[in-house]
């Protein structure tokens, strides 16, 4: 049940992201759209208590209840800002907007922005592991909890490899490629050209 209920949230997180999107731009009605998108949390919230019932009405702690609270720490950490770069990609294809800003591509700038991306999955651990420590302690039994256990490991450990990931930015920048000054190439044919001429 908990994994139907998780694929579910998924699926509803897309559909209210769809209507909301559509509702601020094609339809002209940006309050509605703003309400539908602040539907996005209510989903968690659902998730999260059928989670703690399933507990509460005897079911052992396992895969999917850690399942569960990494998706919605998931969504605690990179939620608003995935909503938002849709938002910006809405708002430039259907409402005539600018163009989105696009992340940095090189050097420190570049570097800075994988370290906020990498501050969102910390978030998301923390929320996580909040989340599977209070539902240990719901259960109360160390016998039973051991997945629980294991999932809050999982979550530091995908922040250490998303940090590694974040680092290699700033460790080895990568370098925009040098262009040509405009209307050398133009310049050097020329002077070919000329001493081609008799």
């Amino acid at each position: 049940m908990i994994v139907t209920l998780i694929v579910v949230c998924e699926v509803g997180f897309w559909v209210l992201l769809a209507a909301g999107l559509a509702a601020r731009y094609p339809l002209r009605m940006p309050r509605t759209g703003l309400a539908i998108l602040l539907m996005e949390p209510l989903l968690e919230i659902v998730l999260l208590v059928v989670t703690a019932l399933d507990l509460r009405n005897g079911a052992d702690p396992s895969w999917r209840h850690g399942l569960a609270a990494l998706y919605i720490g998931y969504t605690a950490g990179h939620g608003h800002r995935t909503v938002k770069w849709l938002d910006g990609h809405a708002a430039h294809r259907l409402g005539g907007g600018p163009p989105p800003v696009k992340p940095p591509r090189h050097g420190a700038a570049r570097a800075r922005h994988e370290g906020r991306v990498w501050l969102g999955t910390v978030v998301g651990a923390v929320v996580a592991t909040g989340l599977l420590r209070a539902a240990a302690w719901y259960v109360g039994d160390a016998a039973r909890t051991g997945s629980l256990e294991s999932w809050m490991r999982t979550c530091w450990q995908i922040v250490a490899f998303h940090g590694l990931f974040a680092l290699s930015y700033a460790l080895f920048p990568k370098r925009a490629a040098k262009k040509a000054p405009v209307g050398s190439q133009d310049e050097d044919a020329g002077r070919e050209q000329a001493r081609a001429e008799p």
